[in-house]
């Protein structure tokens, strides 16, 4: 009994030394004795390895360490010739590994080819710490394809982005990237049924190459969209866009039907389309992986319950064709009873399009924090998970670092810890600022797909204290602390903006950065006001009021200057915690102080007073925003379905005036069923008077209104995109 229980101790002890290896993502199982100073010089012996990981092992193993003395490193997979007692050791699974070291001797053994190279990158990961491990590592996927679709809305990455991405995926085990590019115009429409020209074809190539030197699936989508035309003549359309794409290299493919409308939603016809494919180009080529498709249906709240559009995708779809979805919404996190729902829905195991850390909906919003949400017991339920990055390529790094590791070891994945080490890969010199900067922009704000992440966990318990304390006008015992959080962020935005360590992220963030550090000074100068009100000193209390605004002055010049996109233009930091703590402090010092001292300070009104108006259940949680007298509603990225008498519009502030109403549907034929109207009391309505210039309708006013709205007047249900709704106020 003594000796099994010493037994269990070690190896519970050995799994504790295990969990710090330097490695993503987390090994299955690892068994470590001891950690000697990594060696310095080797011999050696590969046995079967593919071009992708002799490339690998050639890079590392260079002349200068390679010699006949040192550590023995041999590499191969279950077919050459081991120990049997190692071979018994080489996981079962796809892509799995097993890697032993001891008495100067390094073995790793693949279950393929994949597994193999994994191992390698396992074993050049700890080469690359100070400290080697002894013992042994067993280990493979959980997910059998895990990795990141290109499928956001907004500015595309750029081909040195993808690049970069791609050895990314390589270096931490991911194995798929899904090239689905809303914005490419031969990708969807009006070109897909073209092909690339030379140059595009030339750039997707390397892309391609690059691909299968770190074992990643290079998967090529198609979005036939709204012109698809159920006949032979798209069919072999399609058939002859994918054999240019084989010739270019690609062996995985997918077709999207996301967010479009009319015939092509219809999935007999859908399910027919990808049949052909599958029988006329999948099943005939042997080196091409199954199709992927991404159903019109991606999400639950989408799904018609009497349509039965996914039973019949589920029935009709060939078994082996992959379907893609989102969740309970388009952005939602991944739990067993979503997977349940929806395996039973099309008869096979989803493969999950995870809308995280994507940001085309909350384009003002950088998204750093954490990856976590989804549940760690739906490895078996899964045929795929791959992440919808931001267009920030280089930031987005930081949460797909933590879909790698949940994707290949569920149970083991530690949200946090994996964060902190994400941090350090991207900015290894200045993580810990970077770390102070992440943790305060993580938080989307209001949006209509009601989706939320932690912002400033660890301060916000603070920050609540202090305005507790204050507005109770009691001394406020943590205000050292609220100090030096603020003093924090302004010094790190100062080593971020002057770090050396990766230019490529800090050029995407630079904005950002610079209206955190703008942040951090407001609230010192906030906690300036607070401590001269104390000591009665009006001076000192006047100078940083108007410091404060002064800098408010800047951060709002930076809002109307930097990413001015048409749908969330401008620049938001720590919206969730410190903004609000900075804008409350800053209105209760200012009314304290005019009270004391009968002045009268102006106290900023900065918020929206005015509503959004609207029946449509897609559009309740849709935000709008008033910038510079101009009230809009945030454009959806998705489909609206106006059914008879539904409408979208404003609920304005009372004695509002109105000037200029502008809107933009497409397709514009829409309009022919919709109606402007405006009212005071939301009962009694008047039908305005509209012009149609270049697809957009326009409309004036020039009165005072209540409410303004865009009603269905059809007997029909009217599918349409809203890319914008504004209302110019007087």
């Amino acid at each position: 009994m003594k000796l099994l229980l010493s037994g269990l101790f070690f190896l519970t002890t050995c799994f504790g030394i295990a969990q710090d290896l330097a490695i993503n993502p987390t090994p299955q199982q690892s068994v470590i004795s001891n950690y000697i100073d990594t060696p310095t010089q080797f011999k050696l012996k590969i046995k079967t390895v593919d071009k992708t990981t002799q490339n690998l092992l050639s890079n590392f193993f260079d002349e200068e360490i390679i010699g006949r003395k040192g550590y023995t490193v041999t590499v191969g997979d279950v077919n050459d010739r081991f120990h049997r007692k190692f071979l018994k050791k080489v996981p079962q699974h796809a892509e799995g590994y097993f890697i032993n070291s001891s008495n100067k001797k390094i073995t790793v053994i693949g279950r393929d080819a994949r597994g193999t190279y994994y191992g390698v990158r396992t074993l050049l990961a700890l080469l690359s710490s100070d400290k080697f491990p002894q013992g042994e590592i067993i280990d493979y996927p959980d997910v059998v394809a895990r990795g990141v679709v290109e499928g956001f809305y907004g500015t595309p990455w750029s081909f040195e982005h993808r690049m970069r991405q791609i050895d990314f995926y390589g270096e931490n085990k991911l194995n798929t990237y899904i090239y689905g590019p809303k914005d490419d115009p031969y990708h969807s429409s009006p070109n897909w049924r073209k092909p690339y020209p030379s140059e595009e074809a030339d750039q997707l190539k390397k892309l391609i190459d690059r691909a299968e030197l770190n074992h990643v699936d290079f998967v090529w989508a198609i979005h036939p969209r709204k012109d698809i035309k159920w006949n032979n003549d798209d069919r072999n359309a399609l058939l002859h866009k994918f054999e240019l794409m084989y010739d270019l290299g690609v062996r995985s493919y997918a077709i999207f039907f996301d967010d479009i409308s009319g015939e092509g939603t219809n999935p007999t016809q859908q399910a027919e389309l990808l049949n052909f494919l599958h029988n006329r180009f999948i099943t005939v080529k042997k080196d091409v992986k199954p199709l992927i498709m991404c159903p019109t249906e991606y999400n639950k709240g989408w799904s018609k319950p009497d349509g039965g559009y996914l039973e019949t995708l589920g029935k009709e779809l060939d078994p082996s064709i992959r379907i893609m979805w989102t969740g309970n919404t388009v952005v939602s996190d991944i739990d067993q009873e979503t997977m349940d729902w929806i395996n039973a829905k099309i008869q096979r195991e989803a493969f999950i399009w995870w809308n995280f850390p994507v940001s085309d909906y909350v384009r003002n919003h950088l998204l750093l924090g954490p990856t976590y949400g989804n549940g760690k017991d739906i490895a078996d339920d899964v045929s795929g998970f791959v992440a919808n990055p931001m267009e920030h390529a280089e930031a987005s790094k930081i949460a797909i670092y933590g879909v790698a590791d949940y994707t290949w070891n569920m149970a083991a994945y530690q949200p946090e810890k994996n964060w902190l080490k994400a941090l350090n890969v991207v900015m290894p010199e200045s993580h810990k600022a970077l770390e102070i900067f992440a943790s305060h922009n993580s938080d989307l704000g209001p949006n209509g797909h009601k989706y939320r992440r932690n912002e400033s966990v660890n301060f916000a318990p603070k920050a609540d204290a202090f305005l507790r304390d204050l507005e109770a006008n009691q001394n406020i015992e943590n205000f050292e602390t609220v100090q030096k959080e603020f003093q924090a962020m302004v010094e790190a935005s100062y080593i971020l903006l002057n770090s050396k360590d990766n230019p490529v992220l800090l050029d995407e963030i630079r904005p950002w950065v610079k209206q955190f550090q703008l942040l951090g000074q407001s609230g010192l100068a906030m906690l300036n006001m607070y401590t001269a009100l104390q000591d009665k000193q009006t001076d000192a209390f006047e100078r940083s009021y108007q410091a404060l605004k002064a800098i408010k002055a800047k951060m709002y010049a930076i809002d109307r200057t930097e990413n001015q996109n048409p749908y969330q233009p401008g620049i938001k930091t720590g919206t969730l915690v410190v903004s609000p703590l900075i804008d409350k402090g800053f209105l209760y010092l200012t009314k304290a102080y005019n009270q004391a001292f009968d002045k009268h300070l102006e106290v900023d009104a900065n918020y929206n007073p005015h509503l959004l108006f609207t029946n449509i259940e897609q559009l309740k949680n849709q935000p709008i925003t008033l910038r510079d007298r101009t009230l809009a509603l945030n454009p959806p990225l998705e489909v609206i379905s106006i059914a008879p008498h539904e409408y979208i519009g404003f609920e304005l502030l009372d004695d509002t005036h109105a000037h200029k109403i502008a809107y933009k549907l497409a397709p514009a034929k829409v309009y022919e069923h919709l109606t402007l109207e405006v009212s005071s009391n939301g009962t009694e309505w008047t039908s305005l008077k509209t012009e149609v210039k270049e697809d957009v309708v326009k409309a004036s006013v020039n009165s005072e209104v209540k409410f303004i709205r865009i009603i269905n007047t059809s007997a029909g249900i009217e599918e349409t995109k809203l890319e914008h709704f504004t209302v110019a106020l007087k």
